[in-house]
């Protein structure tokens, strides 16, 4: 995502100059919040005023409270280097981000306000989103990106099948699974474009060399078998057709991969962690096809290495980047990114151990828990100030 042009004049404060400043810094903030909230609910420690089981609630806060303001916050930076049209600041913006806050409280609190209520106010947070990303799409007729949009309308319906399950039948699953496979399919196709891009003009600098290989045939083929791995495992996770489809999705990403070079941005980790975030997309899916053909690998692996790893390294290498470039600092890595990036790569190691051995779960899983935090701290104490700056765009 290059830095996108200042369009207009804007006087107002510059956390809502840009989708970004707002939804990067509180996104990060909830992310911290919500697993040190998820640990002791989840040893029966304390309890909150929420209609959904402790475990659907920390499933929910990491789909539809963190990964949906860190998709919108990317989203509407990069739109308007899309569509070549005004950003959006000031008060819509500012009524997005409480729209968000609000969703929070709400299922916080949704015992007491009643399960449709906090649903209702849940979900217009989406339901905005995607209605201010179809209008600026469509008025700038920037059609090919229109697939992003219908993975987060699709995101949207995971959210609301999400809480009738849970009211229903006591639990989430389908809604679960669909926010999942959406939040995945964001990181092959925001990452399908970006990864390649930022590559390429690293290595480009430094002269003659393997570059990634353009999008092309392959690439669409490993999309489509990812989305139809993803169909699977939604509607029947544990039969040994959606197995087989996961796997092979695992081997052709693998391959994918593979053609981006990765192998030759060690000398730069704000490129190299783009890379190691989207090798946890294969991994995800070799964990989960394995899942359905034997008890010894759990089906929480492949969650957590698609939700811990590819989405959770994915944002924040994607977040550090993008607050850099846009708030005119240099695009380098420091000694406090790089942390972060190592907290990040710990608690996914972590937390994936944690459900491969049992045995070393409750040492592994305050490891990843305390590690992500650390991570997502470490992103808003480094990055907090320059995100409330005014300078850059």
């Amino acid at each position: 995502m290059s830095a996108a042009p200042r369009l207009r004049a804007y006087q107002g404060p510059a956390i809502l100059s840009y989708g970004f400043r707002p939804f990067f810094l509180a996104g990060s903030i909830w992310a911290v919040v919500a697993v040190l909230l998820w640990m002791p609910q989840y040893f029966g420690e304390i309890s909150l005023t929420t209609a959904f089981a402790p475990l659907d609630w920390h499933i929910h806060e990491a789909l539809f409270g963190y990964i949906a303001a860190i998709a919108t916050g990317f989203l509407l930076t990069a739109i308007p280097n899309w569509t070549g049209r005004l950003p959006l600041q000031g008060k819509p913006l500012a009524i997005l981000l409480l729209v968000w806050f609000a969703g929070r409280i709400a299922i916080a609190a949704s015992a007491s306000i009643g399960w449709a209520t906090a649903a209702l106010i849940d979900c217009s947070f989406l339901t905005l989103v995607c209605a201010a990303i179809a209008r600026e799409l469509i008025a700038g007729k920037n059609w090919k990106n229109l697939k992003v949009l219908g993975v987060l309308v699709l995101l949207l319906a995971a959210n609301a099948a999400f809480h009738i399950e849970a009211h229903v039948n006591g639990a989430a699953f389908y809604g679960k699974r669909l926010g999942v496979a959406m939040a995945v399919a964001l990181v092959i196709l925001i990452g399908g474009r970006v990864i390649p891009s930022f590559t390429r003009n690293f290595l480009a600098r430094r002269g003659a060399g393997r570059l990634p290989a353009n999008f092309g045939d392959f690439d669409k083929a490993c999309v489509a078998a990812a989305a139809l791995a993803l169909l699977a495992w939604i509607l029947a996770p544990t039969t040994a057709v959606a197995g087989a489809l996961l796997i092979v999705a695992g081997l052709l990403h693998i391959a994918r991969l593979a053609r981006w070079a990765g192998d030759r941005t060690l000398a730069d980790p704000l490129v190299l962690v783009l890379h190691l975030g989207y090798a946890f997309v294969p991994l995800g899916f070799l964990l989960s096809g394995a899942a359905a053909f034997t008890p010894l690998i759990p089906a929480s692996a492949g969650v957590h290495a698609w939700t811990v790893g590819a989405i959770g390294v994915m944002t924040l290498a994607i977040m550090t980047r993008a607050s850099l470039g846009h708030t005119g600092q240099a695009l380098h890595a420091g000694k406090g990114t790089q942390a972060i990036y190592a907290a990040a790569l710990l608690a996914v190691l972590a937390r994936v151990g944690a459900a491969l051995l049992p045995d070393w779960s409750f040492v592994l899983l305050h490891v990843a828990a305390f590690a992500w935090a650390g991570a997502f701290l470490g992103f808003a104490l480094a990055y907090g100030k320059a995100l409330l700056s005014p300078r850059g765009g």
